[in-house]
């Protein structure tokens, strides 16, 4: 039934709990799990407007963010093995997450999108516009909300 899963992971304790779910999934069907982390780029005004760092070389802000993003699929990817999770690779896409999400899994053709919620409500994700919930708005699959 789903043998493409992809979980959106941001390094918090909603992504866990979506790893979590995605795991028990695998253990079903016998799923691929994909972990996706995405980090938004900045633009080189952003960045310049970024802190200094006096005893630093000047580093530009994405090569931070994409650095950081790595370990969270690091660490999910460890977490997934510990418990004794089947086939996981992990991604990083620079982007704006939701969109990013939605169009890495239709190239990758996923089944069912697994992310984390922050806890909002309908009305409270509908203003803030929470990743998860654009998601669900923009996906073709599945998705299921942690």
């Amino acid at each position: 039934m789903f043998d493409r899963i992809l979980v959106a992971v941001d390094g918090s304790q909603g992504a866990l709990a979506a790893l979590d779910a995605a795991i028990a999934l695998q253990e079903k069907f016998g799923s691929e799990l994909l972990l996706l982390c995405v980090y938004r780029h900045h633009s080189q005004l952003e960045a310049s407007m970024s802190m200094v760092r006096p005893n630093e070389p000047p580093r530009p802000i994405d090569n931070s963010m994409e650095d950081y993003a790595s370990d969270v699929v690091k660490h999910a990817k460890e977490h997934a093995e510990k418990a004794n999770a089947g086939k996981v690779r992990g991604f990083v896409k620079a982007g704006h997450p939701s969109r990013t999400i939605v169009k890495f899994a239709k190239e990758k053709k996923v089944d069912l999108i697994v992310v984390g919620s922050r806890g909002l409500g309908d009305i409270e994700g509908y203003l803030l516009g929470s990743v998860s919930h654009k998601v669900t708005s923009l996906s073709d699959c599945p998705v299921l909300v942690i």
